[in-house]
Order: C-alpha cells, then structure tokens, then sequence
C-alpha cells in the first residue's frame, strides 16, 4: 500500500522531468505552431502566415477557435493541421461581467495551455496579439517547457481595444496594460503591422519589432467581366438588390449591373448604379453612423439638383455584434436612389466582390492609432479606390487623392462620394487615375513580402538555436 502511494505521488514528477527532457532534445526546427484566440478563418494575416511557412517547408499547426470557412490554400494542405480552442460555457455570459471575466480567461488558459503542450513538438510559437490575456502569459510557459522561440505579430494593442468598452482608468485595463508589456518583453522576435506601431513598442516597452506590411495574396485581383456577371447572378439569387429592377428581356441573363445576352455576349447595364462595398467585424471601433449619415446626404442631393450622380448598391459585408443593430437603422430609413445588401460571403467569392467593385469605403478607427486596416490592403489588392475615416497612422497605406481619399466626418465622406461618381458610368476618370496609383501596391504580394521580412528572421533563430 505504501509503495503504491509512493509511485502514485512520484510519477507526475517523473512523467514532467521526462516531459520537458523530451521537449529539449527533440528541437522541431522546421515546424512552428499558429496560435489566434479567436476565428481562425476571420484572422487572414494569420492564415497567410500559415500558407507562407507551409510554403517554405515548414509543418504547421494552427490553433484557434472554428465557425468560418479558413482559406482554400489551408483547407486540404498536408503541411497545415487545424486545432479548434472548445468555446467557453454557454453559462459564463450570464454571470457578473467582471467574475464571468475571470472564468472565461481560467477556462481559455487550461484549453490553449492543455492542447499546446498535447501537439507536437514546435520550433516556434507565433501568436496573434491581440487578444492579449491569457494567449501571451499561456504560449511563453508552453514555450518556456518546450524550449521553443515565441514570435509575436502585433496587430494592435489588447489593453486599448478593451478601454473602448471600459474608461481607459480602469483597473481592468492598467492590468492588462502591464500584462502586455510585460509579456511581450519575453518574446524571441515582433512583427508588427506599422512603423508607426514599431516606434511605438520601442519607445513605450522597450521592444524591438520589425514592420510587416499586410498584402493581399495574388487571389485578390481585378475581376474580368465574366467573374462579375456569375458572382452577381449568384448574389441575385439570394438578394433582390442584384436582381434589374424591370423584367429580362427572353433570352437575355440580366442582373443590376451586368447583361449576358442569348449568344453568350456581356455587357454592362447602361445605368447601372455605383457599387461601393464596405466589410466589417461590426464593433464599436468601426462607426457606421458615418456611412449612414453620408448616403443619406447623397441622397438627398440627388433628389434637390438635376446632377449626373448615380443610384448606389451599398455592400457591406461581415459578421459581429452591431449588424443588426445597423441593419434596423438602415431600414427605418427610406431610400430612393441608395439600396443596401448585407450578406456573409464565402471565401472565395469575397476577392471577386471586391474587384467587382466601383470603391470601397472603410470606417475602421485604430483604438490604438497604430495598426491599419486590413479591408484596405485587400481593396487595394483588387485595384479599388478607397474613401477611409482618418487615424494617425493612415497615411502609411492611403494617399489622399492618389490611392483613394481620406474623410474625418459623414459631410466630407457625402462630398468626396459625388466628387468621385459625378457621371458615372459614363464618366470614372477619377477613379481611372486612382486605379493607376494602386498599380504599384498591387505589384509586391504577401509572400514576397513575406519571404524579405519573416523568413530571414526565423533562419536566424534557427542558426542560433544549432549554435546552442
């Protein structure tokens, strides 16, 4: 009985000696592992890492939380393995915010913590942040045990988007202020998404971060004529604001923008109307009330002058908290010459919207002032002009009247949408010029971008780590 007890109270100690013995000498040099609390499929910087180390040879494992599609180069990837995160209790919502808090960061803990050291040994860990609380804390212990290099890729701060639903005085967002810079410090190598974010992380916290730039992969591309007239025959199929407003024509496939007569000829509608698209996770850093308030301007001048300005299908697209509460605001609104489709895309038929599309509007509001918006990159990515809310960093991807323009209110944003549409179709010399600046950005690709920023760095470590 004695000797039992003994074995029962000595074996985890043996089994955690071995354990991180194990971990030590076996150093899985050409394997790294993708950690975002969060999506997996609505975290594109993430996947496109994956695709870029998959691509260079390296075995990935990607854990996040499931529920969309992730993108076709992950899906069937033999070099690419998906661990999804279990959702916290359903229960943990109706407690008191701050204790539900608490349960819901233990339970994220033990399941990231838990699975982490379960998967096979990796070189590197590269996390997402944020999310900060517990992804950095858990992934440095893991990697801490399992003697691997932690990467961090800053996309924003966490303690910033949290003081958007807290005062920025709360004890809540000071401790997850020090979190992060303190977390952060133990970190192998940063990436971050700006320069701007660079000086930040160096002059605040002391951490050296090197800058890489979002580009869209070559799938975003201007779309022919033909991608066009599917996808809106497609989309015509679910909502009306594709459909012509008159009846076809016999023998003609017709949508609102775009005609396919009998003999497989297309076309563009005569006096199609505008199509700006606008994509968004619908939270309170994005403030729809802007684009609102712009069309209904826009419409109301259209209606008051004999002006050559357009009928707009707005698209806006994405999922998240505030959508209905934005599509009840649309609808207690009546429009005459705007209409307005807010549907969820699949992977693949988002590029082909986007470069379908006559502009994109963006309305995201940096809660730090130093990460920039990743819709842009993919607009630009398919050659669209965009009109975005100013920030403090903005300027590092938009150039106002090159690239697309820059608005800092709805009166500006309704001004720069006439300017900009004033005789379309007919006339888009605008928006023509525009689409020749992009040019340039569209030329250099993620995984070029990819293989001068990243790659370098982890052959480093790699070196490094034979050395030791």
């Amino acid at each position: 009985m004695l000797y039992t007890l003994q074995i029962i109270i000595v074996a985890p100690f043996v089994f955690i000696l071995l354990y991180l013995l194990l971990n030590y000498h076996v150093k899985g040099k050409t394997s790294v592992c993708i950690v975002v609390l969060g999506d997996i499929g609505r975290s594109p910087r993430m996947q496109y890492h994956a695709v870029s180390f998959a691509e260079e040879g390296y075995n990935v494992d990607m854990v996040g939380y499931g529920g969309s599609k992730p993108i076709e180069q992950i899906e069937g990837n033999d070099k690419i393995r998906l661990s999804h995160l279990t959702e916290p209790p359903h229960f943990i919502k109706k407690l008191p915010k701050l204790l539900g808090y608490v349960l819901k960061v233990l339970w994220q803990s033990i399941n990231l913590g838990w699975i982490l050291l379960l998967l096979p040994k990796s070189g590197f860990l590269l996390l997402q942040n944020p999310p900060s609380i517990p992804t950095i804390a858990i992934s440095w212990i893991v990697c801490l045990l399992r003697s691997s290099k932690l990467l961090i890729d800053w996309h924003n701060y966490g303690f910033t988007i949290l003081s958007l639903a807290l005062d920025p005085a709360h004890l809540l967002v000071r401790f997850s202020k020090w979190y992060e810079s303190y977390f952060g410090r133990l970190s192998s190598i940063n990436l971050c998404v700006t320069n701007a974010m660079k000086g930040d992380l160096k002059k605040s916290w002391g951490i050296e971060a090197v800058t890489l730039y979002d580009r869209p992969p070559p799938k975003f591309q201007k779309a022919s004529l033909a991608a066009r007239h599917d996808l809106f025959v497609k989309l015509a199929k679910e909502y009306t604001s594709f459909k012509p407003s008159k009846s076809k024509t016999s023998g003609r496939e017709e949508t609102v923008f775009t005609i396919k007569n009998s003999f497989g000829e297309l076309s563009y509608q005569e006096n199609r109307p505008a199509l700006i698209i606008s994509s968004t996770s619908w939270t309170e850093d994005e403030d729809f009330g802007l684009l609102l308030s712009a069309l209904q301007e826009y419409e109301k001048f259209v209606e008051a002058n004999d002006c050559p300005l357009p009928s707009v299908l707005c698209v806006i697209t994405g999922k998240g908290p505030l959508k209905e509460h934005y599509r009840q605001k649309i609808d207690d609104i009546e429009w005459n010459h705007v209409s307005f489709c807010l549907p969820w895309l699949e992977p693949e038929d988002y590029p082909v919207l986007l470069g379908s599309s006559d502009l994109g509007v963006c309305l995201h509001k940096s809660s730090s002032g130093l990460d920039l918006p990743m819709k842009v990159v993919d607009m630009f990515g398919c050659g669209l002009p965009v009109c975005a809310v100013n920030f403090n960093c903005l300027t590092e991807l938009v150039q106002h009247n090159k690239n697309g323009m820059i608005f800092s209110d709805s009166d500006v944003l309704s001004s720069q949408l006439k300017e900009l549409l004033n005789g379309f179709p007919a006339d888009q010399s605008k928006l023509t010029a525009m689409r020749r600046n992009i040019k340039t950005f569209q030329a250099v690709r993620w995984h070029d971008q990819w293989k001068k920023v990243v790659l370098p760095l982890v052959q480093v470590a790699e070196d490094k780590q034979k050395i030791d």
